[in-house]
């Protein structure tokens, strides 16, 4: 067994290695045939010679990462452990084409890198780019409306859109709008909150507040889409599960010259009333081998969320699968 000695001198290990050495945490486990050691700036590595040799060269792309960028999260070090097993001798210097690089979406609000982060996000990315319908299905906490939010951002700060069009079924748990208390805006916010949510992320808030005063960003119900031509836009439908089969019909119809649709949903939770059938499905199954329009299909393995939730998840499936 051999001992290697590692001084951490070029970051601050306590920012570097995350709270309660999280990230430490998180390498340890991926190197379980090693021994590591840390006191504060130094790591006292034992095991075999190519195995330290291995943890010593990711971490320092890990490293030469975070002096990039300034931030760290688990999946670019899985990300980067995986790379770095499947690397040649000269592919040492290659961490400008890093998985940060390769996939940052846009940089958002104090610095945020806003990224696919999951092989079907970056899928979604990739299905933008070559067609103007797109179609993304799967759980909740996939990342499928966060990454679609993202694109349209990138859309109109890039000037290749005019206006980003954001609508949801005012349908959930049972419930309407008759019975929710408050005007028809404060009735609405509910719905919408989630888009609220990713936009405040992406934009300044006072740049925010203006692109909303003047219509380049709308958010709306979907009983509001009635009778407009989408075009020169980035219209996402939200919660597409939610959509009656005349709404949908409807929705993809107001499609313009030059307009993108994205619609998301997820068809394990769908709260329309027992005798209605989903548009979501419906649209899915006879419009998935239409050239131009694309499908990404999310499972849980692209939940971004908290462990727990692929857990929950899981658990689900398995006593769904029992009764069916």
């Amino acid at each position: 067994m051999s001992e290697k000695i590692i001084v951490i001198d070029s970051v601050n290990p306590v920012d570097f290695f995350g709270a309660g050495n999280k990230y430490l945490k998180v390498l340890k486990d991926l190197f379980p045939k090693l021994r590591i050691v840390d006191r504060g700036a130094e790591l006292r590595i034992f095991g075999e010679p190519t195995e330290i040799d291995t943890f010593r060269d990711t971490l320092m792309r890990i490293m030469r990462h975070y002096e990039r960028f300034g931030s760290l999260d688990e999946e670019v070090i899985h990300h980067v452990a995986r790379q770095q097993q499947q690397a040649e001798p000269e592919d040492e210097t290659e961490d400008e084409n890093d998985f940060e690089a390769q996939h940052v979406i846009l940089v958002g609000n104090d610095g945020l890198l806003v990224k696919a982060r999951t092989e079907n996000q970056q899928k979604l990315v990739k299905v933008f780019q070559q067609n103007d319908m797109i179609f993304a299905l799967g759980p909740s906490g996939t990342g499928k409306t966060y990454t679609a939010v993202a694109l349209a951002v990138k859309a109109l700060k890039n000037k290749e859109i005019r206006r980003i069009i954001l609508t949801r079924p005012a349908v959930e748990a049972g419930e309407n709008l008759g019975f929710l208390p408050g005007d028809l805006k404060e009735k609405l916010d509910p719905y919408l909150q989630p888009l609220f949510d990713a936009l405040r992320d992406m934009i300044p808030p006072e740049k925010l507040k203006t692109y909303m005063e003047s219509g380049i960003i709308q958010i709306a119900p979907l009983a509001y889409m009635r009778g407009r031509t989408l075009d020169n836009a980035y219209v996402i439908l939200d919660e597409a599960q939610n959509a009656t089969r005349n709404q949908m019909k409807m929705f993809l119809t107001r499609m313009g010259q030059t307009a993108k649709f994205v619609i998301t949903g997820d068809m394990s939770q769908v709260d329309l009333p027992r005798n209605q059938q989903s548009g979501l499905q419906e649209a899915y199954s006879i419009l998935k081998n239409v050239k131009g329009i694309g499908m990404v299909e999310f499972d849980k393995s692209d939940v971004i969320r908290h462990k727990l939730v692929r857990k929950v998840l899981e658990a689900y499936e398995k006593i769904e699968s029992k009764n069916s």
